[in-house]
């Protein structure tokens, strides 16, 4: 694993929050909405190697075996990034279908490979919640997939065990789906591992959107020093019993009985829920990081956002929260402009 980058500190977030997210039964906003003003910010300032442990800070000891610090113990792995079909062609990139390893199990998406030789900086992306029963592969994020390509970079969008044609965990929704965590930092390294020329495996972001947002948070806080920066849109709370209390508990998903049963409730067993949390552990992330909400986003409070860069402020962290005012969940008309801002984070931490 890499060492930790001196580029500024910052960022991490949600953990199981990834587990639930913004709207649906689990979480997370669709990510197939359509494409402003300017926003308002604040700012302060073969197989490749195990992500381990001993480069990083202090991993604390988990009381429980589905907890963010048994992640940052565990070692993960990521290998045998394959393309398979081209499934889009364009004047400015190719789309092909792929796969990859992730700690065991075959996990698909899609990947945008611009066109020249490169090499290429590259993003991996984290998308939102879409019922798995009818996602299909590259569903996520698709205004971002494209516009990325066009700007120059590689774009690895993982589908997430449980999804298309990724290979099934049974227990990933009872252990707050940290799985996608898994699969997240198994993208990383897969891109690395694969040693593609067009592909620049020094400069590497992470993209993530709702209930991705919280899978980015959670990423950052398991392996500081995996990547270069990272950009969430409108995330999940980065306390995942709000996630389940705004999303799935009203809808009466069965879920919820089996994830308490197994767990218990914040007031049963508070310590797991704290271990669970990636606020709990923001000391240990080292990526600066970008985070835009809407003001008007009725899914994921813009509260929930404000409390995290907090935390994360308090931290002596580099992290900036753009608000944007009248913006909802999907961001509408002002996405272009949130975009730029994107692009131009990317350009300076990415270089």
């Amino acid at each position: 694993m890499r060492s930790p980058r001196s580029v500024g500190c910052l960022a991490a977030g949600l953990v199981l929050v990834a587990a639930v997210g913004c709207t649906g039964h689990a979480g997370g906003g669709p990510d197939t909405a359509p494409a402003g003003t300017p926003a308002a910010s604040t700012r302060t300032g073969g197989e490749p190697p195990a992500t381990t442990p001993s480069s990083s800070p202090t991993v604390p000891t988990p009381a429980d075996p589905v907890s963010l610090p048994a992640l940052m113990r565990r070692e993960h792995r990521g290998s045998d990034l394959r393309l398979a079909a081209v499934r889009l062609r364009t004047d400015a990139y190719t789309q092909y279908a792929v796969t990859y390893r992730s700690d065991g199990l075959t996990i698909s998406g899609i990947m945008n490979v611009p066109r020249g030789e490169g090499p290429f900086p590259a993003l991996v992306l984290a998308h939102g919640y879409i019922d798995p029963d009818v996602y299909t592969t590259g569903r996520g994020l698709p205004r971002e997939q494209d516009l990325l390509a066009r700007n120059g970079y590689v774009v690895l969008h993982t589908d997430y065990r449980n999804h298309a044609g990724s290979d099934d965990d049974p227990d990933n929704d009872v252990n707050l789906r940290l799985g996608y965590t898994e699969d997240v930092i198994a993208a990383v390294h897969a891109l690395r591992a694969a040693g593609r020329p067009n592909v620049d495996d020094e400069r590497i972001g992470l993209l993530g959107r709702s209930m991705g947002g919280g899978v980015v948070h959670n990423t950052l806080v398991v392996a500081p020093g995996l990547v270069d920066a990272a950009v969430v849109f409108a995330p999940v709370s980065s306390r995942p019993e709000e996630n389940i209390d705004q999303f799935q508990r009203p809808e009466g998903d069965p879920v919820v009985d089996e994830i308490e049963a197994a767990h218990g409730t914040p007031e049963e067993n508070p310590e797991f829920w704290r271990q669970v949390s990636p606020i709990t552990y923001v000391d240990r992330v080292t990526e600066p990081l970008l985070i835009h909400h809407g003001t008007a986003d009725t899914s994921c409070p813009l509260a929930w956002s404000k409390r995290t860069a907090a935390a994360f402020e308090a931290a002596g962290k580099d992290v900036e929260l753009r608000t944007y005012p009248g913006e909802g969940h999907t961001f509408g008309p002002r996405w272009p402009d949130s975009m730029d801002v994107t692009l131009a984070f990317f350009a300076r931490h990415l270089r």
